[in-house]
């Protein structure tokens, strides 16, 4: 190559690098004025961003799978307490001495509410006061229903409206309690507990060695259960004795004397007497039980669920 095209070429680089920075910079400039014009037209608002914000950048610490936090709704606070310590303030405080401590507590839950005017001769004495329902009635607003037990076997009823704040912590008696018919009965579904159990089979001699053992202390309870299976006598033990009274079960087959195949599981009740130094109590337990090595072991135990009554 001749030197006047090697000085030629060599001239001719540095204006093409220059011709190439020139329609770089010339693409800007018309990106530029679109982004402009385009923000012109949304607004003076999307004008004023588009000016002074840079492109997006993210946060290495936004954590997009965090849960939201967890508030707990004061719909949740039930005043049943709330009103029950105030019945039970109200219905021992009396006009006539209204500063009294049951007449003050009454009046700071509830300013607004008179103080019974008791006779001086009355002869009923309250002995307990219990909440037996709530009721939600509005935002705010409950509505609890208590039990007033007096020394005579007599039971009234009362409701009571309650309000509480926002922050669920607070609360404040709206109005005189007003005196209403007790709960009814509830009708209750027919016992699953249809089978009786002989009093001689082993089915009847596990469960009475194994509540002897439970209630008076009188053996192991351990060596009554299933393996993997807990459960922790009464101690002390508050009967001195214990007898099984019509012991009733769910399958027909805990109907039978002797102890069925290996495995086979069944429900009984257990209607008890438990005798002590106060009296006998009628008691009663859900039981149930399997056939392992030709004896009957205990796998659950539960109190106080039965239906069918206890022992007469």
């Amino acid at each position: 190559m001749s030197p006047g095209k090697q000085v030629s070429q060599g001239a001719a680089a540095p204006a093409m690098a220059a011709g190439v920075r020139l329609e770089r910079m010339r693409r800007r400039v018309r990106l530029s004025r679109l982004a402009l014009f385009i923000a012109i037209a949304a607004g003076p608002l999307s004008l004023g961003v588009a000016v002074v914000s840079g492109p997006p950048t993210v946060s290495a610490s936004a954590s997009p799978s965090a849960r939201p936090a967890v508030v707990r709704s004061p719909d949740a606070a039930d005043p049943a307490g709330y009103a029950q310590v105030f019945v039970d303030a109200w219905l021992r405080s009396t006009a006539d001495d209204a500063t009294s401590a049951q007449g003050r507590l009454a009046q700071s839950m509830a300013p607004d509410v008179a103080l019974p005017d008791r006779a001086a001769d009355a002869q009923a004495t309250l002995r307990s006061v219990t909440a037996v329902r709530s009721a939600r009635r509005g935002d705010g607003a409950w509505s609890v229903t208590v039990a007033a037990q007096y020394d005579r076997d007599a039971v009234r009823y009362f409701v009571v409206p309650v309000a509480f704040a926002a922050s669920g912590v607070s609360f404040a008696v709206t109005g005189a309690p007003g005196a209403v018919a007790g709960p009814g009965r509830a009708a209750v579904a027919r016992s699953p507990y249809g089978v009786s159990v002989p009093a001689g089979g082993d089915l009847a001699s596990a469960v009475g060695e194994f509540l002897a053992a439970y209630l008076t202390g009188a053996g192991e309870v351990d060596r009554y259960l299933a393996p993997g299976v807990t459960v922790a006598a009464l101690s002390p033990a508050p009967y001195a004795a214990v007898a099984v009274r019509q012991l009733l079960g769910v399958e027909e087959v805990a109907g039978v004397e002797r102890v069925p195949a290996e495995g086979t599981r069944v429900r009984v009740l257990a209607p008890v007497e438990a005798r002590d130094t106060g009296g006998r109590w009628p008691l009663a337990y859900e039981l149930a039980l399997k056939a392992r090595s030709g004896r009957w072991e205990v796998t659950a135990l539960e109190s106080g669920t039965g239906r069918g009554g206890g022992a007469r």
